[in-house]
């Protein structure tokens, strides 16, 4: 199983880390990023993730086939929640099997990347000032 798909509900880490397993990988890299509770100086109370889907997930395949290419691996799955998120929540997942650790690392780290500036999803933080405002993945944000 390779791909990228939006979520508007939890999931199961352990099943995508499942669907990774291969007979020829001998390694596994993965990444979680979680909705934090600070943002440029600000204290977050929670977002919500939205996203135009067919446009995030045609760009999200893009990127899974370009990790596929360029680097050794043999499985790459990404899932980025959409919808409202409590700070704590699981809001992406990047899981990479590849038969050496080096490939599956640098895998990992290049679809996170990729994904938080290509695909179009926009972040709408809440803060615990009332207040709100409107973010993309590639506007600056940590």
């Amino acid at each position: 199983m390779s791909g990228f798909r939006l979520a508007d509900a939890a999931f199961d880490v352990a099943a995508l880390r499942a669907a990774l397993l291969d007979e020829h990988a001998g390694g596994y890299a993965s990444f979680e990023g979680w909705v934090r509770d600070h943002n440029d100086g600000r204290e977050v109370s929670g977002l919500r993730y939205e996203a135009y889907p067919a446009l995030a997930e045609r760009e999200g395949q893009r990127i899974i086939a370009e990790a596929l290419e360029k680097f050794d691996i043999v499985r790459v799955a990404c899932v980025h929640r959409i919808g409202d998120l409590a700070v704590g929540d699981l809001a992406v997942w990047v899981g990479v099997s590849a038969a050496h650790r080096g490939a599956a690392f640098d895998a990992c780290r290049y679809v996170i990347d990729e994904v938080k500036s290509r695909v179009p999803i926009w972040k709408h933080e809440h803060y615990r000032q009332g207040d709100a405002g409107w973010l993309h993945p590639d506007s600056g944000a940590p």
